[in-house]
């Protein structure tokens, strides 16, 4: 019996190359690495993080100062004079009642709006992704094409609607408007994610005898945490950073943070020890927001990660 080997002159040019592109990758990799972690580069990183942490640091060290103090000199003169920073500012911060009320009104209408527009995107994304019903992709062409839809344009419909429905000048009436406007970005980006989802892996839950509501809420919802948790984030920043739509639809009962700010500028000047203070935790707040769901946003990539 005659056993036929393959040439070797053929196989060995084939051998070598695949061995040159292996030994090529790793000597890259290993080269962009070295550059990376190189000193020149991590020096240029921490003169960018100078950079972007200075304004946070003279807010902050600004909000320790009195008025006096201010006016006599800039916030980096505290750094040689350490006697000048004391929490005086937000005591009495805290004892403003207009700025205590007003940080209530942001949280009143930051936290539902989010909640709501997570809640109901989620849902409707599902439905868009892996439901089956007339009109579907009209439907979701239709609200495709509301994002190019300025908010702008329906400032003044919505605020003689909500004046005959009495919302005008209320909490609920400002958090109505921002789930509104949330809506079309927020199921476009949640039905893009869903749809990306292995459909073997849906239809063997159905044939286990699972609901729709049990696939949406035990195994949906879960895989797509990483989408879900950047969606919160974002929504909460521009509802809680946003002072268009609260100095149009929001009275002096019901302004938040951002408006009793500005309204803190025209009424008394430069108010610094009242400014600077409320700056900052408004500030402050949507970072520590931002570093809470990241943990969860990672938490969501390693379980979605996971088949």
């Amino acid at each position: 019996m005659t056993v036929t080997t393959p040439d070797r002159q053929a196989v060995a040019p084939d051998k070598e190359r695949a061995a040159v592109a292996s030994a090529a990758r790793p000597r890259s990799k290993g080269r962009i690495g070295r550059w990376l972690g190189s000193g020149l580069v991590q020096a240029f990183l921490v003169v960018i993080a100078l950079i972007w942490i200075t304004p946070l640091a003279g807010l902050f060290l600004s909000s320790l100062r009195s008025a006096q103090d201010t006016a006599r000199g800039g916030w980096w003169t505290s750094l040689s004079s350490p006697a000048q920073l004391s929490f005086d500012n937000y005591s009495a911060l805290l004892a403003n009642a207009g700025m205590t009320k007003a940080f209530w009104n942001t949280v009143l209408i930051s936290v539902p709006a989010t909640v709501l527009v997570v809640v109901i995107a989620a849902l409707a994304a599902y439905a868009f992704a892996w439901l089956e019903f007339p009109g579907r992709d009209a439907l979701f062409l239709l609200v495709v094409a509301l994002l190019v839809v300025p908010m702008q344009i329906g400032l003044l419909p919505v605020a003689k609607l909500f004046g005959a429905l009495g919302l005008f000048g209320t909490i609920p009436g400002v958090v109505l408007f921002h789930v509104a406007y949330g809506l079309p970005f927020a199921v476009f980006l949640l039905r893009n994610y869903f749809a990306e989802m292995p459909k073997e892996m849906l239809e063997a839950a159905r044939m286990d005898g699972g609901t729709e509501w049990r696939i949406f809420t035990q195994l949906v919802l879960p895989v797509g945490r990483p989408a879900i948790a950047s969606l919160a984030i974002f929504q909460f920043l521009w509802v809680w950073n946003d002072m268009l739509v609260a100095l149009l639809f929001a009275d002096s009962s019901s302004q938040p943070l951002t408006v009793e700010l500005q309204s803190q500028i025209r009424q008394f000047g430069s108010n610094i020890d009242v400014l600077a203070p409320g700056a900052f935790v408004s500030l402050v707040v949507p970072v520590v927001v931002f570093f809470a769901f990241q943990r969860h946003f990672v938490q969501g990539v390693m379980a979605g990660s996971v088949k």
